[in-house]
């Protein structure tokens, strides 16, 4: 079984030798230097020693790979230093006569953070002030990692932050998602080694998925009270199924009767979702009215919430929340008898087996139907 050693970085332009962990016979991926844009191409081949992954790619450099060669190549146990040695000094040579800079020096957590933010945050790419912000955040609740090498990271090292990091499960969640995004741009640089973020796991249960549902007779107050802009939006959630999150940014076609959006997951994020022929009437007064769903922060429209719910009788202990109305949206699809996994493609829940995984499919016209099985 192949072991990783420390060696020499190879000079910028000349291509990457990617250790891909322990348990491969070929553990080590010999790539093209990056294009234009940074990314990396697909490996030339793979190989069980660096030495063999650097004489492939000074091959290619000086224009003498063949696909295949890597299968020919010997090392002698007794010449591994003297080639290593060889190594550094055509490394040298190779800067000399190229004029390229010498290999850079390893870049921090924080290094890779600030080309990243850089390219995503960059001119013309048009954020949300919650989405800079949120990221902003989730890099500052890794600040035991912000000066350590990036190359160096590992799972373990990752974990350590989430697990000791006091604050809720959606900052956690920031984390992981940064960690995602920087890996992923870190991969087409050549600064990792092998995407560690994938291993990071969340342990504490999510503190923004616990709600009681609002019944028929709650539901009934609230469809009387319907002209209050807070109960209004209440009730196109208790319909749709929508996190309060999510309204922000939900993409609404009044015309073919649907949303578009979603976060959080990665079942969640781009699905689609029928509007109730019930609310419709509801979402068009409020885009007609505000342009968007939702046009203030979530924690204003939570105490717009609650002050309207009050005078109803509706805020009692424990308080219903905006997040009650995504339960509600579940209990009724249950009562009226809504297909399970039509009820889970709705609310953005992940499929375990793989039949609905991978093959599980569902027209938009299908979706409607068991919507419409709802009852007001």
């Amino acid at each position: 079984m192949p072991t990783r050693k420390k060696h020499q970085r190879l000079p910028n332009g000349y291509g990457s030798i990617r250790y891909l962990g322990k348990g491969r016979r070929n553990a080590y991926a010999v790539h093209p230097p990056a294009d234009i844009d940074g990314n990396r191409p697909a490996a030339l081949c793979y190989v069980d020693d660096w030495m063999k992954g650097f004489i492939v790619l000074t091959a290619y450099k000086a224009g003498t790979y063949t696909p295949g060669m890597e299968t020919t190549l010997e090392l002698p146990d007794a010449a591994s230093r003297g080639l290593e040695a060889l190594a550094s000094r055509l490394l040298a040579d190779y800067a000399r006569v190229k004029g390229v800079e010498p290999a850079e020096p390893e870049r921090t957590f924080s290094d890779v953070y600030q080309a990243f933010y850089a390219l995503k945050f960059r001119e013309g790419h048009t954020y949300s002030k919650h989405t800079v912000n949120s990221t902003k955040a989730a890099y500052k609740n890794c600040s035991t990692l912000h000066d350590r090498p990036f190359r160096e990271l590992r799972s373990q090292d990752l974990q350590a932050v989430i697990d000791n990091c006091p604050l809720k499960h959606s900052s956690l969640e920031l984390i992981v998602n940064l960690y995602h995004q920087m890996y992923h741009y870190a991969d087409g640089q050549g600064w990792c080694d092998k995407r560690y973020d994938q291993f990071v796991k969340i342990a504490q249960r999510s503190d923004d998925e616990h709600g009681v549902p609002f019944t028929d007779a709650e539901l009934k107050i609230l469809w009387e009270h319907k002209e209050d802009p807070a109960i209004e939006l209440l009730l196109i959630i208790c319909y749709s199924g929508w996190r309060i999150s999510e309204c922000l940014a939900l993409d609404v076609d009044t015309n073919a009767r649907t949303f578009t959006g979603g976060m959080k997951t990665q079942a969640g994020k781009g699905r689609v979702v029928p509007i109730h022929h019930a609310i419709l009437p509801l979402v068009e007064r409020r885009l007609n009215a505000y342009g968007v769903l939702l046009p203030v922060t979530t924690g204003t429209y939570r105490n717009d919430l609650y002050a309207a719910l009050a005078p109803l009788g509706l805020a009692g202990e424990p308080r219903h929340t905006p997040h009650d109305g995504r339960h509600t949206f579940s209990r009724l699809c249950e009562k009226y008898g809504v297909r399970e996994n039509d009820r889970k493609r709705m609310l953005g829940h992940a499929f375990t087996d793989i039949t609905n995984k991978v093959y599980g499919h569902r027209e938009l016209e299908d979706l409607r139907q068991e919507i419409e099985k709802i009852k007001t």
